[in-house]
């Protein structure tokens, strides 16, 4: 079985997130099962406001882009703001498209009323650009799954090693298929892909 290679992003830019605290628990978790963990974190790595006319011509861009095509998986962590994704998640998500088609991605929210419409908005996105999205989503509240900096009950523990679990083997699958598609000749949604 080939490497796993996955992009945990962080969409909060509070320096004591507590978004970027489960994203790191992913993270660590996967690591251990062997895959490789890129965090893309936009509190220390800004990333500028998408504008199309000048978006890919700059050197953030330039540097982000090949940390994109290189995941299989992409782990898409957020805040609950208003119901939405946070502006920092979506800013990242406005500057690709093709870049995320046939891989999957995962999402987490910290949500004090479940978060339940930013899964579905993540999930939308996901359709949009001919990506896979796991058919659940990571909630969790601040103060009571996450206290000072940690995962605070065996509740939420177990869910975050079913996350990891999960993503470690719908990751697998999806990215030997992608691959195939990509290198093969038969129709499918990633034939528009091939060179």
């Amino acid at each position: 079985m080939s490497e796993l290679n996955v992009l945990a992003v962080s969409g909060s830019l509070n320096p004591d997130s507590v978004t970027r605290t489960v994203i790191d628990n992913i993270a660590g978790r996967l690591r251990d099962a062997g895959a490789t963990v890129d965090s893309l974190d936009f509190h220390t790595a800004p990333l500028p406001l998408f504008d199309p006319k000048e978006a890919w011509g700059k050197p953030e861009y330039q540097a982000l882009k090949p940390r994109v095509v290189k995941a299989d998986v992409i782990i898409l962590g957020t805040p609950d703001y208003h119901g939405s994704i946070s502006s920092t998640l979506k800013n990242f998500l406005d500057h690709f498209w093709k870049e995320f088609a046939g891989k999957l991605f995962a999402t987490v929210v910290a949500s004090h009323e479940k978060g339940l419409t930013v899964h579905d908005q993540l999930r939308t996105v996901a359709r949009q650009c001919y990506a896979w999205a796991m058919p659940y989503g990571v909630s969790f509240v601040d103060k009571q799954d996450v206290v000072d900096g940690k995962v605070a009950n065996d509740s939420f523990e177990k869910r975050l090693e079913m996350l990891a679990r999960d993503i470690r083997v719908y990751g697998h699958l999806l990215a030997a298929q992608r691959a195939a598609d990509l290198t093969g000749t038969e129709p499918g949604m990633m034939a528009m892909h091939r060179k």
